[in-house]
């Protein structure tokens, strides 16, 4: 149990944005909140570190203050994003028509 609670320890300490994070969400004064694949970190940042975020070529902006990291996306399927596999606990995330094929079009040229 406590080797457990260690790794979850180290997650929230260690975590970092661009390998662990799969999309977050820009709240009110400069609070990020971090989802990962089984944890949820809520993080004040400076309005220096949110903006180099928000920059970031990793990260696309799909609808309100949400991003997504699109080197984590599995899928994009009945105008949902994917994080890893489909079932009754995918952590997916809503995507307008609108911004689907913009999301394809930066998958497809990333392997190519």
């Amino acid at each position: 149990m406590s080797s457990i609670l260690l790794e979850a320890g180290n997650v929230y300490e260690d975590f970092e944005v661009e390998t662990n994070v799969l999309f977050f969400k820009v709240g009110n004064h400069d609070l990020v909140i971090f989802h990962g694949r089984n944890y949820n970190i809520k993080k004040r940042m400076s309005a220096e570190q949110l903006g180099r975020l928000l920059k970031s070529p990793s990260y696309f902006h799909v609808q309100g203050e949400v991003y997504v990291n699109l080197n984590k996306i599995s899928s994009i399927e009945d105008d949902f994003i994917y994080f890893g596999e489909k079932g009754a606990y995918a952590k997916r995330v809503h995507i307008p028509r609108r911004k689907q094929e913009a999301i394809r079009q930066l998958l497809g040229n990333r392997v190519s």
